[in-house]
């Protein structure tokens, strides 16, 4: 009892020292909070013009810690750093996420992460029935370097799973506009049947920038944009191939067809690979788990007859 409530005690004072920290009488006061006033002076937009959206993590920790989670976020920021690496990887995740809006969730993770540790510390402690303070504090470092890191941990997978996607969506997307193209589609025409009438990452991709070309920016500009954002080699062909036919009128469903036999090649390689890497993991369970238990049985019944000859 007496740990539990040290450990209770602890939580509060810094609760307290937290909320008298950023309290609005002792917080300093930004240059952004006084010229708010002077300078937001639009009405907000009805919210009957969006669309619904449920609030997410990063919205109600804005709303409840913002204060705390903004000065987190910019400490994140100026110790981790690689503003550049983390924007591209967010342009090529296809969202409309901001670097800010990725280190707050970096800081709402680490605060998770750091709760998590607090939990098992506290469990640890009373399983042990005394306190080791150098073991808690290195466990909650631990989980609070955990949740910054892993968020960013997360981004590289999303990032890779898209990729993937758009590899393994390029083949069909690359013959339907050949398809098209061959039936007499111009390249924007036949992107717009193609984003039209299928789904998919891809012709999201491709959907965008026929949107933006629409919207005022030539059509090459709104294609490279695309290939810039991602770092597939294919898609990187396939825009090129695009504008090349934009810009000199060349034959583009051969060229179409070719990338996408080659994707396709390129896939059937990866299976192989994997199928290799998989054929290595699965020796491990053989090696050490159905090996040794097939040698205990064949052993054991000659070990015991030895046992009961040796009496």
């Amino acid at each position: 009892m007496t740990v539990l409530g040290m450990f209770l005690g602890g939580v509060a004072a810094v609760g307290v020292l937290l909320v008298v920290t950023f309290a609005p009488p002792f917080r300093a006061v930004r240059l952004v909070d006084r010229l708010a006033p002077y300078v937001h002076d639009t009405p907000p937009p009805s919210r009957l013009l969006g669309t619904a959206t449920a609030p997410g993590l990063l919205t109600a920790a804005r709303r409840v810690f913002g204060p705390v989670v903004a000065d987190g976020a910019r400490f994140v920021d100026r110790v981790l750093g690689g503003r550049a690496a983390v924007r591209r990887r967010l342009d090529a995740l296809g969202g409309e996420q901001s670097v800010e809006d990725l280190r707050v969730e970096q800081v709402v993770w680490g605060g998770l992460g750091l709760l998590g540790a607090a939990l098992v510390a506290a469990v640890g402690t009373l399983l042990a029935g005394s306190v080791n303070v150098l073991s808690v504090a290195l466990l909650c470092l631990a989980g609070l370097l955990g949740g910054v890191l892993g968020r960013d941990w997360w981004l590289t997978q999303q990032v890779r799973r898209r990729e993937d996607l758009l590899l393994a969506e390029f083949p069909v997307v690359a013959e339907l506009l050949a398809l098209a193209v061959t039936a007499g589609e111009g390249p924007a025409g036949a992107i717009a049947r193609v984003t039209r009438l299928s789904g998919g990452e891809l012709a999201r991709e491709l959907g965008g920038a026929l949107g933006r070309a629409r919207a005022g920016v030539p059509l090459g500009t709104a294609l490279q944009q695309v290939a810039d954002r991602t770092s597939v080699d294919a898609l990187a062909r396939f825009v090129d191939g695009l504008l090349v036919a934009i810009e000199r009128g060349t034959p583009l469903a051969e060229v179409l067809r070719a990338q996408a036999a080659d994707v396709r090649e390129a896939g059937k390689r990866r299976l192989l690979e994997a199928g290799g890497r998989k054929e290595i993991a699965m020796m491990v369970p053989v090696v050490f788990l159905v090996l040794p238990v097939t040698v205990l049985f064949a052993l054991f019944p000659g070990l015991i007859s030895i046992v009961s000859l040796a009496r």
